[in-house]
């Protein structure tokens, strides 16, 4: 079970994954720097609701900052004012991912599909360091 701010985080975790790969792609694929360019311009500005001065950037500026975004394009959202539902569906579609986030799995035993599409992304885990043979040891 997920709460509505672990839903939120794996949509954009996907999102920024994809986005990355598509960057990633783009660059082995020897794209034309205006299309990385252009690219970047829609991420940021027209989606991201940013005025990133992206037409200042040099060249060799733009590939160097495609190739840090290889990995993914970093994303924050405050609590309160977060990213609007139609931000995270334009974001995933220009990943070339499914608006709702999720994707149809397949049983690996049985190679079946499963009944439902299954929500996909990327999360943090933390893993709690407090185990009980500790604390026993420790009284």
């Amino acid at each position: 079970r997920m709460n509505v701010g672990q839903i939120l985080e794996t949509h954009l975790g996907l999102a920024a994954k994809g986005l990355g790969e598509k960057i990633n792609r783009m660059i082995e694929e020897q794209r034309k720097v205006a299309d990385l360019r252009k690219f970047l311009h829609e991420i940021y500005n027209e989606i991201g609701g940013r005025n990133e001065e992206l037409d200042t950037f040099s060249d060799q500026e733009i590939l160097d900052l495609a190739k840090n975004l290889r990995g993914g394009v970093p994303m924050a959202t405050p609590v309160f004012d977060g990213a609007k539902e139609s931000e995270i569906k334009a974001m995933l579609k220009l990943a070339d991912l499914p608006e709702s986030g999720q994707m149809q799995l397949f049983d690996g035993r049985t190679g079946n599909k499963f009944e439902r599409p299954v929500t996909v992304g990327y999360m943090y885990m933390l893993k709690l360091n407090h185990l009980v043979d500790d604390k026993m040891h420790a009284r």
